[in-house]
């Protein structure tokens, strides 16, 4: 088995532990040796593994290595993703058992996707890199996704949206059919997107409208 570690050692970094497990459950893949996180020390242990280094030591690990990004903010999984420059580290994806494809064959997704527990994919959808969906997310069909785009639980992109890179949708959030979101946009939780929304700004409310704060 390859081995694998996780960047990331907040508790969502557990939630990727345990879906390790569990597609190791399905069929033996990876064996995991540990996180790696720039805010706690090496040694650093929870139920699952302990903290290997940062960054510095992932850019020197002497062997080949995958690693899964366990990061719930949008920019910065864009500047960890970017740092990485060991060509000894790989970033697979990580698909659920559960994970519901209308037809996979039809679904195209780059490098590092994360996709949780309780996930749907409908026909025609094409992911980037480094997307993270975290549970229950819905995907509708020719929806597509650019890079380094965090969907929290229940998220439901309808037919046909296209999203670009470094977005954030909350829990809960939906997006009509057809709408485009494009780069560094937020989306609040519950909120309803009924058009095309405007790069870097914050959406909130039904239907969603820019709020500053």
């Amino acid at each position: 088995m390859k081995e694998i570690a996780i960047y990331g050692f907040g508790g969502f970094g557990r939630e990727v532990a345990c879906l390790i497990r569990k597609i190791n459950e399905r069929q033996p893949r990876w064996k995991f040796i540990g996180y790696f996180d720039d805010g706690h020390a090496s040694g650093e242990r929870n139920a699952y593994g302990e903290v290997l280094g940062d960054m510095e030591t992932l850019n020197g690990w002497p062997r080949e290595l995958d690693v899964a990004f366990a990061i719930g903010s949008a920019p910065v999984l864009r500047r960890l993703t970017a740092r990485v420059v060991n060509p000894r580290v790989g970033f697979p994806n990580l698909i659920a058992p559960d994970v519901l494809f209308f037809d996979r064959d039809s679904v195209t997704m780059g490098r590092g996707n994360l996709l949780t527990f309780g996930c749907r994919l409908s026909c025609g959808v094409t992911l980037g890199d480094f997307n993270i969906l975290n549970g229950c997310v819905s995907l509708g069909h020719e929806a597509s996704l650019g890079d380094c785009n965090v969907l929290f639980p229940e998220t439901r992109l309808s037919g046909e949206v296209r999203v670009g890179d470094g977005n954030f949708f909350g829990a809960r959030s939906f997006v009509m059919q057809g709408v485009r979101i494009g780069d560094d946009t937020r989306i609040g939780a519950g909120s309803f997107v009924l058009r095309r929304t405007r790069d870097g700004n914050l959406y909130a409310g039904n239907p969603a409208t820019i709020v500053k704060i």
